[in-house]
């Protein structure tokens, strides 16, 4: 949340409602004070705050005089007891939401595998679209920590089912191909140590900011290197068939 607040935006955002004063009756000192501020909080931001320094000073200040508590016993306000518990159940009773359980969380990591992972790389944006969808679903978002692991897991996922399903697609002698050119790589290993560069070390480099030079260039280095591998399987099988579709053509190569 920002922490620079114009007094209109203040007055739209952090005024207290009849409904909210209501709410505190029963409460009083600190956990008065408290109570409002994780309030108005969750109205906005659909979760509560980390600890308290994510609440604005300035809205600190202006909701301390709606409920007639010194701003300064906001320092006051217990973040592990019991009446914090109590707070959260009751604001998020009050707006339609429920805490996060880890079937929730493996519901949403199944989802970004299958709906997100394949077209977002950038795993901050990934986490904004888990607490998007958390928000959307009226549940309270994991904690930061747990967001990250999800979308850790959630990458794993996706990146196991799609070199599966891409490997499933193959042929035995293209397989046969690949396992042969990972063996060659690793023996090639002392000659990169000395500045030679492998395959797959070459396949494995940061390829540098997206962007088309990088992208042609990177499209270049794999076609050269599979043709020479091609190339190499053709004189060692003495012109034998290697394909994917064993006729040839846009499958496969024939010699």
């Amino acid at each position: 949340m920002r922490q620079e607040w114009e007094p209109e935006d203040l007055i739209e955002v952090w005024t207290l409602l009849e409904e909210d004063q209501e709410r505190l009756r029963n409460k009083s000192g600190a956990n008065r004070l408290g109570f409002a501020l994780l309030l108005k909080f969750f109205e906005v931001e659909a979760r509560f705050p980390e600890d308290a320094r994510e609440i604005p000073v300035p809205a600190v200040s202006y909701v301390a005089q709606q409920v007639k508590v010194p701003a300064e016993e906001w320092a006051a306000y217990d973040w592990s007891g019991r009446a914090i518990k109590r707070h959260r159940t009751e604001i998020r009773g009050t707006f339609g939401f429920r805490e996060c359980t880890k079937e929730d969380q493996a519901q949403l990591a199944e989802w970004l595998a299958i709906e997100l992972c394949g077209v977002e790389l950038n795993r901050d944006r990934l986490a904004e679209a888990v607490v998007a969808r958390c928000r959307k679903d009226r549940l309270e978002p994991p904690t930061p920590g747990r967001i990250a692991r999800l979308v850790g897991s959630a990458v794993s996922t996706f990146e196991e089912r799609f070199c599966a399903a891409t490997v499933g697609r193959l042929s035995a002698a293209t397989r046969s191909r690949l396992d042969d050119l990972i063996a060659e790589d690793a023996a090639a290993d002392v000659e990169s140590a000395s500045g030679g560069g492998t395959f797959f070390t070459e396949l494995k480099a940061d390829p540098g900011a997206l962007g088309l030079d990088s992208l042609l260039a990177f499209g270049t280095s794999c076609r050269n290197r599979l043709s020479q591998g091609i190339e190499a399987g053709h004189h060692r099988t003495g012109g034998s068939e290697i394909n994917d579709g064993g006729t040839g053509g846009r499958d496969g190569v024939t010699r």
